[in-house]
């Protein structure tokens, strides 16, 4: 299906777009391409699963104690 979303294997745009609609305000193109560099997961093709960076972002963001 030409319009099926595959959550695993995203355009870097695609992966923006996504979150940003699902309430993101911080990520952005560049933020993505900070995050890469940092050493986030990207897909042998360069696309990037959602369900892989949401775990690195989990992994790297220090937890707040409540």
């Amino acid at each position: 299906m030409p319009d099926q979303i595959r959550l695993t294997s995203l355009t870097k745009e695609a992966l923006v777009r996504l979150l940003r609609n699902a309430g993101s305000s911080t990520v952005s193109a560049e933020t993505l391409e900070a995050d890469i560099a940092e050493g986030a997961p990207v897909n042998a093709d360069g696309t990037v699963s959602l369900v892989e960076y949401a775990a690195w972002l989990c992994k790297e963001e220090p937890h707040a104690e409540p």
